[in-house]
């Protein structure tokens, strides 16, 4: 397994309770955004907390060392997985 999909199976097990309230939530966003808006940025902002924190885990240490030309690919690798599970993802904090 890839070192970007090895700390996004962490993330989500670390926080299984967060990450599957926000997926019932973004499916009701998805049906109705007007209705669901502040609740799923609210939520939202909260799980942002927590990708970016293991996204400093998973670049942090190769932003540094020789390997920094590789950290926006890991970390652009790394937002593409949770696109998959979290399309509307980038819609926090949108109005």
């Amino acid at each position: 397994m890839t070192k970007y999909k090895e700390v996004f199976s962490d993330m989500l097990e670390c926080n299984k309770d967060a990450f599957l309230s926000f997926k019932k939530l973004h499916k009701l966003y998805e049906e109705s955004p007007k209705e669901y808006q502040l609740e799923f940025n609210r939520e939202g902002e909260k799980l942002l907390r927590i990708i970016r924190r293991y996204e400093n885990i998973l670049c942090g240490k190769s932003e540094s060392g020789k390997y920094g030309k590789f950290s926006t690919s890991l970390s652009d690798k790394f937002w593409s997985e949770i696109r998959v599970h979290f399309p509307k993802i980038d819609s926090v904090g949108t109005l």
